[in-house]
């Protein structure tokens, strides 16, 4: 066998293999390809195997039906108040006819760029700088639908729009930023002032609470002492009554509180009470008046009472009333006492407070003359007295 068979039967294997390259095609999924049959539109074939006329049939175009992300450079778009915006685009397309996207138009790519630039001039023309950069999803909206309807007929579906960037001049953007650093200093002075606001209320509230708690903590504090003094005096009024005090031994008492009377740095003046020579009288005849026969001194036997064995148990016997009870009992009083004073317009005699039964005041008594003393009336002789020598107060 020469050398020419060889080559040959090489070329015959060679055009072998274009023939059925030529005439076996196979097709991925989600791509479509256009068959023209001698120059014009045959079929559109899809995924799988197919079988083409080697040398008739031809492969115009192979088309991606997948979902298609395209994302355009800057555009400058002018808004309503005369300000120049940068704005970049994306579209999201699927191609639904790859018969009318192969032969409606010449580059569905370039048409759908230039178709959003126009679109996205007229959009944004109608609208300012504020609404440009607050209205996105009405910017999107309007784009998505003139887009939609333009290349529809290509057999393309705009699917979304997105603006992916507004950029505004850098003289805009530094006054943006200077108005909202002024409008979060102010947001942050209000709540400032707010939680001051607050903060003096909480205080003034607390202040004024407690203000009433130790106004009522010394109210009844007030009326717990006063019922303690009242028990004491109380307790110390029946304890002299019981015993039955002569005048002796109030006059001494009287003398050991005179004292007091002159304590204190701001005294510059002391008053001696009339009743002072009351007392002295008293004192003298208990320690030198009289004669052998009477009492010298102490208390005579008769006029003594046994006050009988102490009780104890006499505080425990005794209960003090409740705080708020006399609380609101001196605040009834006090409130009837304003309303008595409202009501008089001319002010109350003064009434001698009457004495409550079993009080009885210090008498006088004279001074007992002996047996053997003569009269006052006798001539001669002088009028009795007492060991001071002083003359008997008349009755």
């Amino acid at each position: 066998m020469g050398p020419t068979i060889l080559i040959f039967v090489a070329a015959l294997l060679i055009f072998a293999l274009v023939i059925l390259f030529k005439t076996v095609r196979i097709v991925p999924q989600q791509t479509s390809l256009i068959i023209e049959r001698l120059g014009r539109y045959s079929r559109t074939l899809e995924g799988g195997i197919h079988i083409l006329v080697p040398f008739v049939d031809k492969v115009r175009a192979s088309i991606d039906l997948r979902e298609q992300v395209v994302s355009f450079p800057p555009q400058p778009v002018i808004t309503s108040d005369n300000l120049v915006v940068n704005i970049d685009t994306v579209i999201y397309y699927t191609v639904i006819d790859s018969k009318r996207a192969v032969y409606e138009i010449a580059n569905f790519i370039q048409g759908i760029e230039q178709l959003t630039v126009t679109t996205l001039r007229n959009v944004i023309g109608s609208l300012d700088l504020e609404q440009t950069l607050t209205s996105r999803d009405q910017i999107n909206g309007q784009l998505r639908g003139a887009l939609d309807e333009a290349t529809g007929r290509w057999g393309i579906r705009v699917n979304r729009v997105e603006l992916k960037a507004i950029d505004p001049p850098m003289s805009i953007q530094e006054s943006m930023e200077k108005q909202m650093k002024a409008e979060r200093d102010r947001r942050a002075a209000i709540l400032n002032a707010e939680g001051v606001k607050q903060s003096q209320i909480l205080t003034a509230e607390g202040e004024k609470q407690s203000a009433i708690l130790r106004a009522e903590g010394s109210a009844q504090a007030a009326v717990l002492e006063a019922q303690g003094q009242s028990r004491a005096i109380k307790q110390v009024f029946d304890a002299i009554h019981r015993g039955k005090p002569t005048q002796k031994l109030l006059a001494y008492q009287y003398l050991q509180v005179l004292p007091q009377l002159a304590t204190g740095d701001s005294n510059k003046m002391w008053i001696i009470p009339s009743e002072l020579t009351d007392a002295l009288r008293g004192i003298g005849g208990a320690l030198g008046g009289g004669d052998g026969d009477g009492p010298k001194g102490g208390l005579d036997a008769e006029d003594w009472v046994d006050p009988g064995p102490e009780d104890a148990n006499v505080f425990d016997q005794t209960s003090l009333e409740d705080p708020g009870d006399a609380l609101a009992e001196a605040r009834g009083q006090a409130g009837q006492a304003s309303r008595e004073a409202t009501e008089h317009a001319t002010p109350a005699s003064r009434v001698q407070p009457a004495m409550g039964p079993g009080v009885r005041l210090p008498e006088q008594s004279a001074p007992r003359q002996s047996p053997e003393a003569p009269s006052a009336d006798e001539p001669g002789e002088p009028p009795a007295g007492d060991a001071s020598g002083e003359a008997p107060q008349q009755p």
